[in-house]
């Protein structure tokens, strides 16, 4: 009789699924989308209007940019975008990867749409265009109720259904919580006085002597 822990099939983690999905390469990934998420974060200002849906709007825009940013500056050589879009995708050493916010556990249809883009660049980067069909790569960005996250998962997820091929959680944002976002705390600034106001007093001039002997005494 076969032993149940026989059975279970092996767990996958990313570098099962190709070499350059390293731990390190997804560690610096989530670092850099919870950067993004805490600088939103800072910036609200509820009295002005911010809710859940700005903050979240402003959150992927950030998010987005953080990766935009470290690929275009070379940071990291393996880090690049293959799509700018609203359907953001970059690209692990050209392995393409999507980001969205929400539970790992339970992906929603829209982060189960593949662009085409996406799904030929994944084709490529396995070289395997059957082993490729309708698989797709996230990292679900997940936070606590106050907006700030909590944990990054890693997902390998396969068809309209999203079978669940890998679920990953990136260690490194539990060792290293990820900054927040900065606020202004510095004192106000005082404007300093216009040149007007600054300036003494204009004295006025003394007549010229001549006219000085014609004005009647005071």
């Amino acid at each position: 009789m076969t032993d149940e822990a026989d059975a279970a099939p092996a767990v996958r983690r990313p570098w099962d699924l190709h070499p350059a999905l390293t731990e390190e390469r997804l560690a610096i990934c989530a670092r850099l989308l919870a950067r993004g998420r805490a600088d939103a974060l800072a910036m609200a200002d509820p009295w002005a209007g911010d809710d859940a849906w700005s903050i979240g709007c402003r959150a992927y825009s950030f998010s987005r940019n953080r990766l935009r940013r470290a690929a275009e500056a070379g940071r990291y050589s393996w880090l690049g975008v293959l799509d700018e879009t609203h359907h953001f995708v970059f690209l692990i050493e050209g392995v393409p990867v999507r980001f969205y916010r929400g539970d790992a556990a339970e992906p929603t249809k829209r982060t189960l749409r593949r662009q085409e883009s996406e799904a030929q660049q994944l084709a490529l980067a396995l070289g395997d265009a059957d082993r490729a069909e309708g698989l797709m790569f996230r990292l679900a960005v997940e936070t606590d109720e106050t907006g700030e996250v909590t944990r990054v998962v890693f997902l390998a997820l396969r068809g309209e259904e999203g079978q669940v091929e890998c679920f990953w959680p990136v260690p490194a944002l539990a060792d290293e919580p990820a900054p927040k976002g900065r606020r202004n705390s510095a004192p106000a600034m005082q404007l300093p006085l216009s040149a007007a106001a600054k300036a003494p007093p204009r004295l006025r001039p003394a007549p010229p002597k001549a006219l000085a002997d014609r004005l009647p005494p005071a």
